[in-house]
């Protein structure tokens, strides 16, 4: 395969194209690498990955919070010594992402205006109007890039690059929308670039001619008002003129996040007619990203000179041997990105990463499964959606003697109704390579078995594990009789008509409306709250993704509403004290769900070897029923 071809960029020599992006991971309280993110990153070159770039490290917090980890100073060099090192055992080369801060997307602190480039507002804190950096900070800012960038080299960098992308401080600069500066650092596209190119002499200047030096830069942001591709390209052509040996290929801005940070809603190789425009403009090597894990699809655009280089980052996370399992053609054990962004959700919550579908994700040291031994134990799974397959393939795995009841004709539960409309696809995806799991590891799978109160103490097992998820909740609303579940419709047992109401604005609901609009003529979302996805607990860029379906597909919305009556042809709802009616042929309740836990009450008292996971415990995430299930495993 081409992607396993021998490379170099400049002098730096790669074993394959496969890179890890950069991605903010947390750190000490000195802004140092912790031994958690040394050995998640160690984790990710064991896994054969030719190229590991880091998350940003910021050059200093004088102007701003740190928001990740920190190179700044001689005693930061240590763990990232580490670090680099024990990539390096595993034949990775390393590349030290170098940031001169965030700007006015500085998340960290609402009462301090941020630095930018001109006098724009703070993207989190919208009250808050920023400062424009005085050129002698601009100065300092340099030197400081500089800096960093001889303390990574240090080391034992590879190569470096630099972070000026996705409206962050540097493409702040580049950005006529943010950038209103009347000196030699506004204005024309040179004047915007200068503050870059400084910053790439600056690098050269401290780490020598032959050093690799790669840029990550926006060429387009695809939102009203910011940079188009015209103005990308010619941006790609001067970073060439300043010398750096490749270029690493970003779309989007927080007006638009997901079109940077791809999610579950985007299509595959969505940012890839960039990097290709790009590529056609530029001699040097160039690095691409945007959904690309797919290996057949990944080694198809390095075939067809699309990019020189494939750049995963949540995939990474969800499985960080992608690279090993791709060259061994184990393509259905890869762990598939779901695209749930519960990984940037952690980050901006003040966690560390988790990954909704490998729990060992930045725990790679800590929750291992124990070794097998000779003892065997037997373990009863009683449901087999995300939580039973999950207990399941862990069980297996320590060496337990496993069975799962299933009480339908299929394993999977509600990733169905999840995975099902059409652009929930990747959700699937995680259904296919448990399935697979279970059944390379011998577990016993009995399907359209459902558990008793009488066979399962039967069974004399060692553990009993309950995962029997959850059902939708039908509201007490006169005429429900009139209506059906999201759930029957996302699977496919019902059809909408032309005329669709959906009661209930949440994740569901939203997502329902947003796939019933595919043929139905007119869809509405009646909820009880003022706004639509008010209380998702889901990341920015997800939010900003189905809000943005929901409006490309004209789906009405009424908020505040409350749903008085269900007729057959009509819904009848009170909105501001006063009754209004919606004609429909087709009424979907999106009004949560409730726990299917009757198992447990019945063997409560029978049973004491019992543990109960994902929404049977309580209706929430794939990634709870995911974690629970292996912990439960883990910790027997």
């Amino acid at each position: 395969m081409k992607l396993f071809e021998r490379t170099s960029i400049g002098n730096m020599k790669l074993k394959n194209r496969i890179v890890m992006g950069p991605m903010g991971t947390t750190g000490e309280a000195d802004g140092s690498y912790c031994h958690e993110g040394i050995r998640y990153f160690e984790e990710r070159a064991k896994g054969g990955t030719g190229l590991i770039i880091t998350g940003a490290n910021v050059v200093t917090s004088k102007y701003e919070p740190r928001p990740c980890t920190e190179l700044s100073d001689f005693h930061n060099v240590e763990r990232l010594n580490m670090l680099i090192e024990r990539c390096h055992h595993h034949g990775s080369k390393v590349c030290v992402q170098i940031s001169p801060g965030l700007g006015r997307q500085q998340f960290t602190d609402p009462f301090t205006p941020p630095y930018s480039a001109g006098d724009c507002g703070a993207f989190w804190f919208p009250d808050l109007k920023c400062k424009p950096f005085a050129k002698d900070q601009i100065k300092d800012l340099v030197d400081k890039v500089g800096y960093s960038a001889y303390l990574a080299k240090l080391a034992g960098a590879d190569a470096v690059e630099l972070h000026a992308y996705g409206g962050y401080l540097l493409d702040q600069f580049h950005s006529a929308q943010w950038n209103n500066r009347t000196d030699e650092y506004g204005g024309d596209l040179e004047n915007r670039m200068r503050f870059t190119v400084e910053c790439i002499e600056s690098i050269r200047k401290n780490v020598g001619p032959e050093f690799p030096i790669l840029v990550k830069f926006t060429p387009v942001h695809r939102v009203e008002g910011g940079r188009e591709l015209d103005e990308g390209l010619e941006m790609a052509k001067i970073l060439e003129s300043a010398g750096v040996d490749a270029l690493h290929v970003d779309v989007g801005c927080y007006e638009a996040w997901y079109k940077a940070i791809s999610t579950v809603y985007q299509e595959e190789g969505h940012q890839m007619d960039v990097v290709e425009a790009v590529k056609k403009t530029v001699s040097i090597p160039v690095l691409g990203q945007g959904k690309m894990f797919d290996p057949r699809k990944a080694e198809k655009a390095v075939k067809e000179g699309v990019t020189d280089y494939v750049v995963l980052g949540h995939q990474m996370l969800s499985d960080p041997h992608w690279a090993n399992k791709v060259k061994a053609g184990d393509y259905e054990d890869i762990i598939p990105c779901i695209g749930c962004n519960e990984c940037l959700l952690a980050g901006f919550s003040g966690k560390h990463y988790y990954c909704g579908v490998n729990p060992l994700c930045y725990a790679e040291g800590d929750y291992q499964l124990p070794e097998k031994t000779d003892e065997k134990k037997s373990v009863l799974v009683v449901g087999g959606g995300p939580g039973g397959m999950s207990t399941a393939i862990a069980a297996a795995k320590r060496g337990f003697e496993v069975e799962l009841w299933e009480k339908d004709s299929k394993l999977g539960g509600n990733l169905w109704a999840a995975g099902l409309p059409t652009f929930k696809n990747d959700v699937l995806k995680l259904i296919t390579y448990m399935e697979r799991q279970l059944d390379k590891l011998g577990v016993d799978v009995k399907l359209n078995k459902e558990g008793s109160q009488q066979d399962i103490p039967a069974g004399k097992y060692d553990k009993v594990v309950i995962a029997t998820g959850s059902n939708p909740i039908m509201p007490p609303i006169e005429g429900i009789e009139n209506a059906s579940s999201a759930n029957d419709y996302l699977v496919g047992l019902k059809k909408p008509g032309k005329k669709v109401v959906v009661i209930g604005g949440g994740l569901v609901g939203c997502e329902t409306a947003a796939y019933m609009k595919e043929t139905a003529e007119e869809v509405t979302i009646i909820e009880m709250l003022g706004d639509i996805l008010a209380i998702a607990d889901h990341c920015l860029n997800n939010d900003q993704a189905l809000r943005d379906m929901i409006k490309e597909r004209n789906i009405a919305v009424v908020g505040n509403a409350k749903v008085k009556k269900i007729e057959k042809d009509r819904v009848i709802y009170t909105k501001d004290g006063e009754d209004h009616a919606v004609d429909c042929d087709t009424v979907i309740v999106a009004a949560g769900f409730k726990s299917e836990n009757r198992l447990e009450d019945e063997l409560y008292d029978k049973m004491d070897n019992i543990a109960v996971v994902g929404d049977a415990e309580a209706p929430r995430k794939i990634l709870n029923a995911v974690h629970e299930g292996y912990h439960t495993v883990r910790i027997m």
